[in-house]
Order: C-alpha cells, then sequence, then structure tokens
C-alpha cells in the first residue's frame, strides 16, 4: 500500500512527542511492504534539531512552514496515494490540511484523521461547535487514535465518526533495549517528560513533591521547559535529552516515572510511548494511576502505580535494587510478548483491510467491534512476529527531499 502522511515531524523529537511513535508505527508498516511518505512542514526549528537521518523505511518530504501554497502543493503529491492520512498537531497549516487532503477521497483512496492526541482534540472539539475539525469527522473514512479506549470511541462516535479504532504506543525493539548504565544518569528516580500546560500541576505532585519528600535521593528530570521552575535541591535538571539516550537514562536509575497528561489520565487507556519505552530497556516504572492500566501492564509486578506523589516516595523509599531488576525483567518479557509496533501495524492491516471492502460505499455506518478497542484486541499476535532487540543506529540515507 502507498501511504501519504501528513505530520509533525519524523525525523526530529524537538518539541514533538509524537516521533516515537510516528517512527515505530511507520517502521513496521515499512517492514511489512507498505511504502510510507512522511510530509513535515519546516517548522518550531525541528529541522534545526534533527536527532535521526533520513531513515532508509519512509521517504520524508519537507515543505515550507509559512505559506499555505507549499502545503497545499503536498497534498497534490499525494493524490496518487492508497490512504492518506492527517494526524492531528503538525503544529501548522492543521485547520488547512485537514479540510484539503478530503479532496483526495475516491473509492480506491482511503483517508483517515490519526489522532495522537485525542483527548485535547475532542475537548476541544466539544467545547467549542463552531471548531472547524468538528463538521469534517464524518468525511472521514477512518478515525485512527494513539490512545483512549472506549471512552475516546465513544466520543467520536458520538461526533459522526464512521469508525474509531485505538492504535496504542508501543515499542519499536530496534531502537528501545536495555543498555549498560551511565553515571551521569545515577540517581534514585528519573522522569522524561516536557513541560506542558496540563502536565505541570501532575508533575509536581507525583515527581517534585516525592523528591521534596526524600531529601537524601537523587532525582532526574529531562525535558524541554523546566529551566526557570523552582525545583528541590536534590533535582538535577538536565534539559532536553535526545532520543538516541532514552535507553541509558531509562536503564540507569533504580526507577523512572511516567507521568500523564491531565487529559490522557481523565480519559485513560493512554498509555505513554515512555511507558513502553522503558519496559523495552527493563526499566523498573512507577506510574500514575489512570483507568486501564492493566489492559497494558500487570499493577505491581511489571510496574508500580502512584496515585499521589506521597505513594511514589514511599515506592523509592521502600525499592531494592533485586525489587527493581525483578519489575522491570516483568515488564521486558510482556511488552516484547504483546507491545511491539509489529503487533500495531497488523491491527492496522486488519482495519485498513476490512475497511477497503467498503470504501465505494462511504454512507454505509460501519461500527467498530468491541474487540479492537482493548489493548488486548490491539496487540495480540503469534509470537513468531517478535524480534529481540538489538542495538542498531537508524541507517544513513540522503538528506530528505526540501519541497519549494
Amino acid at each position: 500500500m502507498n501511504i501519504a502522511f501528513f505530520g509533525s515531524s519524523l525525523v526530529s523529537a524537538y518539541c514533538n512527542g509524537a516521533a516515537t511513535y510516528y517512527r515505530g508505527i511507520i517502521r513496521a508498516l515499512a517492514e511489512r511492504g507498505h511504502r510510507v511518505t512522511f510530509y513535515e512542514p519546516d517548522a518550531y526549528g525541528r529541522q534545526q534539531h534533527r536527532d535521526i537521518p533520513d531513515p532508509d523505511w519512509a521517504t520524508v518530504v519537507v515543505y515550507p512552514g509559512e505559506g499555505e501554497e507549499g502545503a497545499l502543493r503536498m497534498v497534490e503529491r499525494a493524490r496518487s496515494a492508497d490512504l492518506v492520512v492527517k494526524a492531528s498537531g503538525v503544529g501548522v497549516f492543521d485547520a488547512l490540511l485537514e479540510a484539503a487532503v478530503l479532496d483526495l477521497q475516491r473509492p480506491e483512496t482511503l483517508v483517515a484523521f490519526w489522532d495522537v492526541d485525542a483527548p485535547a482534540t475532542l475537548d476541544r472539539v466539544q467545547g467549542d461547535p463552531a471548531d472547524p475539525f468538528r463538521a469534517l469527522i464524518p468525511r472521514y473514512d477512518l478515525v485512527l487514535t494513539y490512545g483512549g479506549g472506549d471512552p475516546v470511541v465513544r466520543a467520536y462516535e458520538a461526533l459522526g465518526a464512521r469508525r474509531c479504532v485505538p492504535v496504542y504506543n508501543a515499542l519499536d525493539p530496534s531502537t528501545h533495549f536495555p543498555v549498560p548504565p551511565e553515571p551521569r544518569f545515577a540517581g534514585d528516580l528519573g522522569f522524561l517528560g516536557n513541560r506542558l500546560p496540563d502536565r505541570e500541576a501532575r508533575v509536581e505532585e507525583f515527581f517534585l513533591r516525592a523528591a521534596a519528600a526524600l531529601p537524601d535521593r537523587r532525582f532526574l528530570l529531562g525535558g524541554s521547559g523546566w529551566a526557570d521552575r523552582a525545583m528541590p535541591p536534590n533535582v538535577d535538571y538536565l534539559g532536553h535529552v535526545y532520543t538516541r539516550d532514552h535507553n541509558a537514562f531509562n536503564c540507569t536509575p533504580r526507577a523512572v516515572l511516567n507521568v500523564s497528561r491531565e487529559s490522557m489520565a481523565r480519559y485513560g487507556f493512554s498509555p505513554a510511548t515512555r511507558v513502553f519505552e522503558a519496559a523495552g530497556a527493563g526499566a523498573c516504572l512507577v506510574t500514575d494511576a489512570w483507568e486501564g492500566i492493566d489492559h497494558f501492564f500487570e499493577p505491581g509486578r511489571e510496574l508500580l502505580v502512584a496515585r499521589d506523589g506521597a505513594e511514589v516516595a514511599e515506592h523509592v523509599r521502600s525499592l531494592t535494587p533485586e525489587r527493581a531488576r525483578a519489575v522491570g525483567d516483568a515488564a521486558y518479557r510482556r511488552v516484547l510478548a504483546e507491545h511491539t509496533y509489529a503487533h500495531r501495524a497488523e491491527l492496522v492491516e486488519r482495519v485498513l483491510g476490512g475497511r477497503r471492502r467498503h470504501a465505494a460505499g462511504r454512507s454505509e455506518d460501519v461500527r467498530v467491534e468491541r474487540g479492537a478497542r482493548s489493548a488486548e484486541g490491539a496487540s495480540r499476535v503469534p509470537p513468531s512476529t517478535l524480534h529481540a532487540p538489538r542495538s542498531t543506529s537508524p541507517s544513513a540515507s540522503p538528506a530528505s527531499e526540501v519541497a519549494p
């Protein structure tokens, strides 16, 4: 299948939390024989802060971040695709692209909206009846989301979506895997996350409050935007941690922390990419509590769950090296067995295969099967599809095509 994908960036994780998700799912689709062209704008300094070269498993086309003409030319270039995807959160030209890609819709071409932040999109649309995207939702052949479970599916269906299927975050074992610890990341608890308005209060509660309660322990904070934030003296702020260093960051501290954004915690069933990255590194993960955790990992055995900062502090205080290794090892086995991007790509193929049979009858109301809404339904494939992690770097390839 020839796929045209309009997203924020495939080659830069700078101010782009969806990068790992895009790379994982697109690489897995390419490994299954699909051809993907990823169209991304030159915006927010991402091209100046690339953290991977152009991959050999996708074609990257960079278009100007200013002036609508460049974005519209990219839409026209995508006309021959079998599947056209508009992802949420491109950052520029979102409204323009959301409407323009629908002009490519025809019996042989499916057009899908892939929501990488469904809680935020739904909150915005439900709060503003005049939001231009609201009227477009029923016109898309398919809505895919990277999380949210039944609450997100029901919300999209209430807005007229023909079909909505969660395709959850996962692990790419070729890029995230166990590595030797690095002294610069030594500590008792590490947290990676950019400073965002709907996460800051939860970081204050689950991370900074825990650090203040344990002044004799070392806490590590990585991510953009925290430089001017007051912190306890036992918190070491590392700034932006590049993707190439995530494995060492996850493998070195005794435990790492996941803190969900407020909207994702509220909807539930929205495990962040960091959850699977940590599991793939064999890290002992402590996560804030949210509905649906047990659909992905077993609390108490494969990860530790905390309802507030006091419980995070208690986990850190009582965690022995042996216990941390046992939890990390159990999570590592589970993520390889059920939660790799190969599993997610297989789900996407099933969904698209079924939908293409109905492409000519676009008025047909196709309802999502309940089984596809659960994490189990999204991740069960034969063990033979799994492959062991390996220490490989992304293959270098010629520079991205830069569209005028």
